[in-house]
């Protein structure tokens, strides 16, 4: 699924607002609760999947309530990831150039750069691969000028990719890590990585 199917989960279009999520959510969940169709398992499954959609919308769009004026700026310095891990990949990012965050970042932004980023951390972990990119091309098209967020963009896609090539599905993971060097094209750090991923699809085939 990528971020629109979620949108679509919930009846609503692409780039809807946080209230309408909301509203859509609450709506949706008293229909398909457990507790309202205890012996519907379709029921059950699809209130599952209204939250997991629900709960990751809520990590790329901002509340209104708290929405930034334009002129605000922000002056919070956060840590600088330098690595994302999985139980079985440990890629490390390129240098970012200081300042670290685009300018202009208002400190709504800055908050849900780094609240994405520990949610991205947790599905990579958790094997949620296709959730994993989803996030962050949902940050990736929130602040399109940041460069960290291009990195675990393009680092998502390379971990889907190896895990494809695990999986036997050589052409899927051929475009996932095609989209990796697309994304990022200056890190050499995973261009090395990408290509050594390319060699092993070289063998296989």
């Amino acid at each position: 699924m990528d971020l629109g199917d979620y949108y679509r989960l919930l009846g609503l279009r692409s780039g809807a607002s946080f209230a309408d999520i909301k509203a859509s959510y609450r709506r949706l969940a008293q229909q398909y609760h457990p507790d309202i169709n205890p012996d519907d398992n379709k029921a059950k499954d699809k209130f599952i999947a209204l939250t997991e959609a629900y709960k990751l919308l809520l990590q790329v769009v901002a509340p209104q309530e708290i929405a930034p004026q334009p002129t605000q700026t922000v002056t919070v310095t956060y840590p600088q990831p330098s690595v994302i891990e999985t139980p079985t990949t440990t890629l490390r990012t390129q240098p970012t150039p200081q300042p670290p965050q685009p300018p202009q970042m208002s400190e709504v932004e800055q908050q849900l750069k780094w609240q994405t980023y520990e949610q991205l951390q947790i599905f990579l972990k958790e094997k949620r691969f296709p959730q994993a990119i989803a996030l962050a091309e949902a940050l990736a098209a929130r602040l399109p000028q940041d460069p960290e967020v291009r990195q675990w963009q393009a680092i998502a896609y390379q971990i889907w990719g190896r895990v494809l090539i695990k999986q036997n599905q050589l052409p899927k993971a051929k475009i996932y890590l095609k989209k990796a060097l697309k994304t990022d094209p200056h890190n050499k750090a995973l261009w090395n990585e990408v290509q050594r991923d390319f060699q092993k699809l070289e063998q296989i085939f």
